[in-house]
């Protein structure tokens, strides 16, 4: 696989303030196990109703369409991810979300565009945490 989810943080601290299923999906997508980061938000999704973590479910299902080589499926989970985030600021949770949507329209029409190579022409955006990026009143903290 081309270089995939990798994560980072620039503050252990806020790593340790994030819920335990966002770290969980964090530590698994930067393993590149998509599947296994999906269901690691599931639970956290259905009891708090966050658009964000859907969001983060359906780009995660997305990498996993990437791994079946299924274009159709990439595109669709990146069109519902992108109808997930479009209501977040450009900064949610630490995660930079407008670096986030952009990846998403990049690589749906890199699919677009290129219907016979398009599994090698793209990977998933390395997710990495930032303090600045952390606002503090995201409900998904209260958990």
């Amino acid at each position: 696989m081309p270089g995939t989810g990798r994560w980072t943080s620039d503050d252990a601290s806020l790593e340790a303030r994030l819920p335990g299923p966002l770290r969980q999906f964090l530590e698994l997508y930067g393993a590149s196990r998509f599947w296994d980061s999906h269901e690691a938000l599931e639970e956290a999704c259905r009891r708090n109703g966050s658009d964000f973590y859907q969001g983060l479910i359906l780009y995660a299902s997305a990498w996993v369409h990437w791994e079946r080589r299924n274009a159709h499926g990439v595109r669709a989970q990146l069109n519902k991810t992108l109808a997930r985030l479009d209501a977040y600021p450009a900064a949610y949770l630490g995660l930079d979300v407008a670096e986030l949507r952009a990846h998403c329209l990049a690589v749906r029409q890199e699919v677009a565009d290129n219907p016979d190579s398009w599994p090698d022409r793209v990977t998933a955006l390395p997710l990495s945490l930032a303090v600045s990026r952390l606002r503090g009143d995201e409900v998904e903290l209260e958990e």
